[in-house]
This record gives structure tokens, sequence and C-alpha cells, in this order.
């Protein structure tokens, strides 16, 4: 009877082992051997390579330090996030509950009264007696398929892919109010750029009305000179309204209401941070969402193994004693008490293949989650490649912009000293004022895009995150659960 035992509880230990999952192998991508878009302007310096949490102290600008913390704190999508990835650790829990036996414990004392007109009615029974009772119960699963601890694996994935996704919107609300900081101090830039035009073309308009009114110059050159102020005045106006957008979008993102939220105008001359790509394949490790998408194969193809497991029986080991008495005697005496012990078994006869379609169901989401992680790597290299292609461009195009507005700015100058003297007519100087404040323009679009191009590049980088992040990893030399 011992060996029989014996070898039941052994075979029981040995299937206990089992599990239906494929060996889970992330998806294959095509990697590239390097960046494509790259350019002079990121070549790396020895510390380059270390990971930067607080990227954004790279710009050098304390109100954007101040302003990125206050996302982290304020921010309700990110409040959001936080809140999904704790439900998902509950439901972690919950799984893993499932792996060890389970204790419950009740009781009653009841008084019933049973009908005179009962069927079968003895006269020794009596209408009216007591029913007490103490006792617990213990179950386990025995698990032998890998049921449960493919729950277990798919939730432990689904809870990394959680937490993935929860440093991936951070990062995503980190880079947009960057982006939009950065915007914002173009605009202060434009600004202040515009005011002086203003004063400017204030100064050429009083110049010809004055012509004009000793005859010198024509109504003609008066209202060019009135149009090219007017129209400054108009750009001023505009980016101010563009400015107010902004300012209201970064108190939505810092969590506070936009009618009592400003930031007061400055010119901000930004650092343009050197940011090497690095080496293609350790993108994959330095962006949450490929890591989020590569968590969500792991957990549908534990799915697979959950689902291949309802083809065979569930076998469980309960046990259940107590105490029951009618409340004439004490209760917890020898005749009162009670007990079972024994396995129970469940196996599905026939389901009318409601099991086959449970399976296909997880192949195709296994199927879909590997493709998902496939289109992820690919968006990641072209997000960095564009915004390489954007940097170094943009970069050769900053270099050609200083040169025209040097050129704009001089040939401004000598206009108005000519057209003073008379030797040009006002046209020429509309023209080379107007040449002149677009060049101006140009330069300070291409340099916040720069900056911005920046930003966006450090986002696409996966910003300061590493994959070895993720929680509930296996401890070095443990094996990971199939």
């Amino acid at each position: 009877m011992r060996t029989k035992v014996l070898a039941s509880v052994t075979a029981c230990a040995l299937l206990a082992g089992c599990s239906l999952a494929p060996d889970y192998k992330v998806p294959q991508t095509a990697a590239p051997a390097a960046f494509k878009e790259t350019g002079v302007w990121n070549q790396a310096v020895p510390s380059d390579d270390m990971p930067r949490a607080a990227w954004w102290r790279l710009y050098g600008d304390a109100t954007l330090n101040g302003l990125e913390e206050r996302v982290e704190a304020s921010n309700p999508t990110l409040a959001q996030a936080m809140a999904r990835y704790d439900a998902a650790q509950g439901y972690l829990e919950e799984f893993q509950s499932a792996q060890y036996p389970t204790l419950t414990a009740g009781g009653h004392a009841n008084t019933n009264r049973q009908s005179d007109n009962r069927p079968l009615r003895g006269a020794s029974q009596p209408s009216v007696y007591g029913d007490d009772l103490v006792g617990g119960l213990l179950t386990w699963d025995l698990d032998l398929w890998g049921r449960i601890r493919n729950e277990v694996a798919a939730g432990k994935a689904e809870a990394q892919a959680s937490f993935a996704d929860l440093q991936s919107i951070r990062l995503s609300l980190q880079a947009q109010l960057a982006d939009n900081y950065v915007e914002m101090r173009g605009l202060d830039a434009q600004s202040a750029l515009l005011q002086n035009a203003i004063g400017i073309y204030q100064k050429a308009f009083d110049i010809t009305n004055n012509r004009h009114a000793k005859g010198i110059a024509s109504g003609l050159d008066v209202g060019r000179a009135q149009t090219q102020l007017e129209n400054a005045k108009a750009q001023y106006s505009d980016v101010a309204a563009r400015r107010a957008l902004l300012e209201h979008a970064i108190a939505s993102l810092v969590g506070e209401p936009a009618s009592s939220f400003s930031i007061p105008a400055l010119q901000v001359a930004l650092k343009l941070p050197n940011t090497p790509a690095g080496v293609p394949s350790l993108l994959l490790q330095r962006r949450p969402d490929i890591a989020a998408a590569e968590r969500r194969v792991a957990a549908t193809n534990a799915e697979i193994g959950i689902a291949r497991a309802a083809f065979y029986p569930d076998i469980s080991l309960s046990a259940l004693a107590g105490f029951q008495g009618t409340g004439n005697d004490s209760l917890f005496t020898a005749p009162d008490a009670y007990w079972a012990l024994g396995p129970s078994l469940a196996f599905t006869l026939f389901d009318a293949g409601r099991h086959e379609g449970q399976l296909a169901v997880a192949k195709a989401g296994n199927s879909a989650a590997a493709a998902a992680y496939r289109a992820a790597v690919l968006h990641a290299f072209q997000d960095v490649e564009d915004n390489l292609a954007l940097l170094a461009r943009l970069a050769e195009e900053g270099d050609a912009e200083a040169q025209s507005v040097a050129a704009a700015t001089r040939t401004q100058d000598l206009a108005l000293a000519l057209y003073q003297n008379g030797a040009l007519s006002f046209l020429d100087v509309v023209v080379a004022q107007t040449t002149a404040l677009q060049a101006q323009q140009a330069a300070l679009s291409i340099e916040t895009r720069r900056l911005q191009a920046s930003v966006d590049l450090i986002h696409a980088l996966g910003g300061g995150w590493s994959d070895s992040e993720l929680p509930f990893r296996p401890k070095e030399g443990e094996k990971t659960p199939a």
C-alpha cells in the first residue's frame, strides 16, 4: 500500500513539472548593422553611453527641469498608467495564489423546524432541532499539465508589459513637454525678433513720413512702409497666440489648470545635446514600447499552454474536517467529529469543439502579438532614422541660413542708409528689410526644429530607460518559468 502511495506521489511530482506551452523564443526581426542617417554632429564622448534618467537636464534649463519633475508628480495620464500597472500586479498575485493550497473555515449555529407534513415523517424525528457546525476545508489543484503555472507566467509577462507601458507613457509625456517647451522658447525668440523688426519698421515709417511731408517721398512709399509695419505687428500677435496655446498645453501636462498657470517669456539659449544613436541592436533594449510588445508575445505564448491544458483532466486534492452536533451537548467531542479526504477529477468528455476553438484563439493571439512586436521594432528604427536625418540636414541648413542672415542684415542696413541719402527707392528698402526678417525667422525656426528633433531622437532611443528595469526578472542563475 505504501509503495503504491509513494509511486502515485512521485508520478504527480513528475507531472507537476509538465508544461504544455511552446518553448518561448523572441520573434526574429531584421536589425541593421548600423544606422544610415548619421552625421558628424553626433560623435560620442566616453560618457555618452551612460543611462540618462533625467535626460532633459542635457538642455541646461532650470525651468524645464522643474516642469519635468511636475509631470511625474501631477500628470493624470501618468497616474492612470500607474493604476493600470498596480492592477496588473494584483492580477499576478491572484494567479500566483492558485499554486498553493487554499484553506477555508466556517461554521453555523442554526435552529431548524421541519414541517409536520413532510414526506416519510417518522415518530422519532423531532420537528425542532439544533444544527451546530464548525469545520475547515483544504483544497489543492495539482496542476499536472501546467495550467496554473502558465497562468502565472502569462500574468507575470502582462505585468511586465504594463510596467513597460507605464515607462513608455512617462517618456512620451516627458518628451511632449520638452517639445512644447522648446517650441514655446522658440516663439519667445520670434517675438523678440518681431519686436525689434517693429522698431526698425517704425523708424522707416517715420523717415518716410518726414520725407513725404517735405515732398521728397511719394504717398506710395508711405503706404508701403505702413503695410510693412502693420504686417510685422500682425505676425507678433500671431506668435503671442501660438505661445498661449503651448503654455496651456504645458499646464495640462504638469497637472494644473491653464487659467492659473503661466511661464514668463524669456529668450533662453537651450543647449543642443550630443546624443549618439549607438548600435541599432541596443535600441531593442532601450525602448519601453518594444519591451511591452515582446512581453505580450510571451504572455500569449503561455496562454497556448493554458488552452492545451484544458484537454486533460483537472486533478485536485481536498481535505475536510470539523465538528457537527445538535446543540444539546458540547460540540467539540469525538462523536461530533467528521472528516473527508481524497482526490477529485474533472474531465470534459464532449464540448462540441469549444476547447479546440479556445486553442485556435490562443494561437492566433500569439501570432498577432508577434506581428505587433515586429511592427514596433520597425517603427522604432524608423523613428531613430527620421530624427537622425532631421538633425543632420537641419545642421547643414542652419549653417547656410546663418550666412543668409548675415548677408540680409548687411543689405538691410545698406538699403536704409542709401534711401536716406536718396540713392534708392523705398521699395528696395522694403524688399531688403522683408528679406532680412524672413532670413532671421527662418534661422530661429531651424534652431527650434533642431532642438525638437534632438528631443524626439532621445525619445526614439528610449530616453534613459533600459529593459533591465523590468520587474519580476529572474535572479542570476534562476530559470525563467515556461
